[in-house]
C-alpha cells in the first residue's frame, strides 16, 4: 500500500512506482576490492519496485483496463479459482503482469515494464500458456517461486517480483493462487528480454543479495490478538505487501527495521514515499473509517484524492477487498509501532499526504 501524493481528480496512469534505494547509495554500498561479486547483487536492485527510480508502464487509463480488469474474486468462495483471483487481485498481479487489456496482448500476459537506472525490465507471461506462460508449471514451482525466489528451473528470479513478502503467504492461498492462474486464458505471448546492463543480466549476483537480504518466513497469527487484527496483518505483511514501498532500505537493499512502514524520500522519481505508521509524522490523525474509506475510494482525510501509483493500487487491488478485509488491514496499520519519521512531501499540491 502506498499514500501517494494527491491528485485533483485524475490518476497519473505512467503508473510511476518505486522506492528508496538510490544509484548513490548503491555504489557507496560496494566498497573494497573482494566486493566484486557482491556489488553485481546489489546492482541488480535496480529491477526491484523498491531500489532506485522506477516506472511501471502498463494500461493507458483506468477507463481502458475495466473491461479485462473486473474479475474480483471471492475468499470465500468453495471453488479455489473465485479465491485465487482474490489472492492475485489483492497481490496486485494484474498490474505488473497486463500490458494493456487489447486482445493482442492479454490479461496477465505480460509486457508492462520497469525502468530502472539499469535498464527495463519487462513483466512475465503468467498465463497458462505451455510455451509463453506457466502452463507447465507445477504447484510446487508456483511455491518455489513465491517463497524462494526461484524458478522452476533453479535460476534466481529477480526481487522486482517481491517474494521477499510472497514468502509469508499461507499454503491455502498459494494452492488458490495456482487455481486461478492456470484457469485464465492462455495468451501466446513471448516474454520480452530484459533491456538491462550487462552487470545486472547475471543472475549469480542475485545470490549473495539473497544472503544479506533474504529470509524466509511463514505468517503465523499472534495468539495476544484477535482474528480480524490477525487478517489484517496477514494482508498487509504478506499479500499486499506494503512494507516493500514504504520502509526505507539500507544499502545492500535490506529493509531498514526501524523504520518499517516509516516511508522513505527516495520514491518514485524521487518522490516521497509517506510514513504510514501512526505516529504525528504519519498518519496519527487517521481514524480507522478514514483509512478504510482511502483503501476503497482514495479519499484522504481533507477530500483529496491519491494519485500516482497508490492511485492505480487503488483502482485494481485495495478497492476489491470486501468490506471484512478493508476492516482489518486499516485496523492493523493503525495499530502499529508509531515511527518518528518525517517525510517531506513533494506532491504537486503540496498538500500533506
Amino acid at each position: 500500500m502506498r499514500i501517494s501524493g494527491t491528485d485533483s481528480g485524475s490518476s497519473n496512469h505512467g503508473d510511476q512506482r518505486t522506492g528508496p534505494l538510490s544509484a548513490r547509495a548503491l555504489i557507496s554500498g560496494m566498497v573494497g576490492g573482494g566486493a566484486a561479486l557482491l556489488a553485481i547483487g546489489f546492482l541488480v536492485l535496480g529491477g526491484h519496485p523498491a531500489y532506485g527510480a522506477i516506472s511501471v508502464h502498463g494500461p493507458e487509463t483506468v477507463a481502458d483496463t475495466l473491461a479485462v480488469w473486473e474479475l474480483s474474486g471471492d475468499p470465500d468462495s468453495d471453488d479455489p479459482v473465485e479465491r485465487g483471483a482474490y489472492i492475485a487481485r489483492i497481490g496486485n498481479c494484474v498490474v505488473c503482469h497486463t500490458a494493456d487489456p487489447s486482445e493482442e496482448t492479454g490479461f496477465l500476459a505480460g509486457g508492462a515494464w520497469i525502468e530502472s537506472p539499469f535498464g527495463n525490465f519487462y513483466g512475465t507471461n503468467i498465463t497458462p500458456h505451455p510455451e509463453y506462460g506457466i502452463g507447465a508449471w507445477t504447484e510446487e514451482d508456483l511455491v518455489r517461486s513465491l517463497r524462494e525466489g526461484r524458478g522452476p528451473d533453479g535460476a534466481h528470479l529477480y526481487p522486482a517480483f517481491p517474494y521477499t513478502s510472497f514468502t509469508g503467504m499461507t499454503d491455502g492461498d498459494i494452492s488458490d493462487l495456482y487455481a486461478f492462474l492456470q484457469a485464465v486464458p492462455p495468451v501466446a505471448r513471448e516474454n520480452e528480454d530484459h533491456d538491462i546492463a550487462w552487470f545486472a543480466s547475471i543472475r549469480l549476483g542475485l545470490a549473495p543479495w539473497k544472503a544479506l537480504n533474504f529470509r524466509e518466513w511463514r505468517f503465523e497469527p499472534d495468539p495476544d490478538q484477535d482474528d480480524e487484527w490477525n487478517r489484517g496483518a496477514y494482508l498487509t505483511r504478506a499479500v499486499a505487501h506494503c512494507a516493500e514501498c514504504h520502509t526505507p532500505r539500507t544499502r545492500t537493499g535490506g529493509l531498514v527495521e526501524d523504520l518499517r512502514y516509516a516511508g522513505t524520500e527516495e520514491g518514485a522519481d524521487g518522490e516521497s514515499v509517506p510514513n504510514i505508521t501512526p505516529h504525528e509524522s504519519g498518519i496519527e490523525d487517521w481514524s480507522q473509517r478514514h483509512l478504510e474509506r482511502y483503501l476503497q475510494i482514495g479519499m484522504t482525510p481533507d477530500g483529496d484524492f491519491a494519485g500516482g501509483s497508490m492511485a492505480d493500487i487503488i483502482a485494481h487491488a485495495t478497492s476489491f477487498l470486501t468490506d471484512e478485509d478493508r476492516q482489518a488491514m486499516a485496523r492493523y496499520i493503525l495499530s502499529l509501532e508509531p515511527v518518528d519519521n518525517q517525510v517531506e512531501d513533494d506532491s504537486d499540491t503540496g498538500e500533506p499526504n
